[in-house]
């Protein structure tokens, strides 16, 4: 090798080694904002036998409004219906997904919780997707929630239920979300519709919180909550779109139910049987096997 060569590949193997470093703290950065997440939503469980759930998700949609809407300083003046629609959409969403799971924590635990509700933006990648093998991936995932909730006469069927609701919301969420990227730039339309969800949740607020006054401890888990679950994971998101391709992000978003487990362990000591943990390492085989299957057409 010449010294004209070597020169010449010498910033090809750097900026080589630099975007893997790139890509490696991009992968870092969406696992702790998975985790952060579940993190959040255990912190916010730990007040729900002073708030209950309604009490926590009202303090959540307002304190991610009052950080959101600065940050993303929304011009509400000039938006257009075909901004308006999404947003408000978005704005109901808000509600009815965190509320949804927040039952369903209550219910039938973390683990067994976020599981329920990943199916939703999991339905979205295989539906999709003309393939046969991504059709098979829905069903394994089927299959993974038959062992994950185990029917039975015991089995709390409203629970379920409603964790589906907010698998339903989250799904909800995606689609709504890409539809306003492609019409506000920014965090416009994030900030908007958590702002539609707050004003939304002001009169849900009061009255919960006359009929239930609050315990100061409450609160500040519930605040802790809103931080963890909506700040801190949709800051670092941004982040690590910059650093990871989408289908990888889409990939490393199958922690959440795996975080959700550990962290239901360790935080609010909910012990799964090995059948729960079976059921989410099948969705979650299930959403790796979809999105690696998309990164290879893509290359392709």
């Amino acid at each position: 090798m010449t010294t004209s060569t070597a020169t010449a590949e010498q910033p090809i193997v750097q900026t080589q080694a630099s975007e893997d470093r790139g890509l490696g703290r991009g992968i870092v950065l969406a696992l702790t904002a998975s985790l952060s997440n579940q993190v959040g939503a255990a912190t916010g469980a730990l007040a729900f036998p002073s708030i209950g759930p309604v009490g926590v998700v009202s303090i959540r949609q307002l304190i991610t409004a009052a950080v959101l809407v600065p940050v993303g300083r929304p011009r509400f003046r000039s938006m257009t219906w075909a901004q308006w629609w999404p947003v408000l959409c978005l704005g109901i969403v808000f509600g009815v997904m965190n509320t949804s799971v927040y039952i369903t924590i209550d219910r039938l635990g973390l683990g067994l919780a976020i599981t329920l509700e990943f199916l939703g933006p999991l339905a979205i990648a295989i539906l999709a997707s003309r393939r046969a093998i991504d059709l098979l991936c829905g069903l394994l995932a089927a299959v993974g929630v038959v062992v994950l909730v185990n029917p039975s006469p015991s089995t709390d069927l409203l629970g379920v239920g409603i964790g589906l609701v907010s698998g339903v919301a989250w799904g909800c969420y995606v689609l709504l979300n890409r539809k306003i990227g492609q019409r506000m730039p920014g965090l416009q339309g994030a900030g908007a519709a958590s702002l539609v969800s707050a004003i939304m949740w002001v009169p849900i607020a009061i009255y919960w919180f006359t009929a239930h006054p609050p315990a100061l401890w409450a609160i500040g888990f519930a605040v802790i909550c809103a931080l963890l679950s909506s700040v801190v994971p949709f800051s670092i998101d941004l982040i690590a779109l910059r650093r990871v391709p989408a289908n990888v992000f889409s990939t490393l978003q199958s922690m959440h139910p795996v975080w959700a487990a550990i962290v239901g362990l360790v935080m609010l000591h909910q012990v799964l049987s090995v059948q729960e943990w079976l059921g989410i390492a099948l969705v979650v085989l299930s959403n790796v096997l979809v999105t690696t299957a998309s990164m290879r057409r893509t290359r392709a």
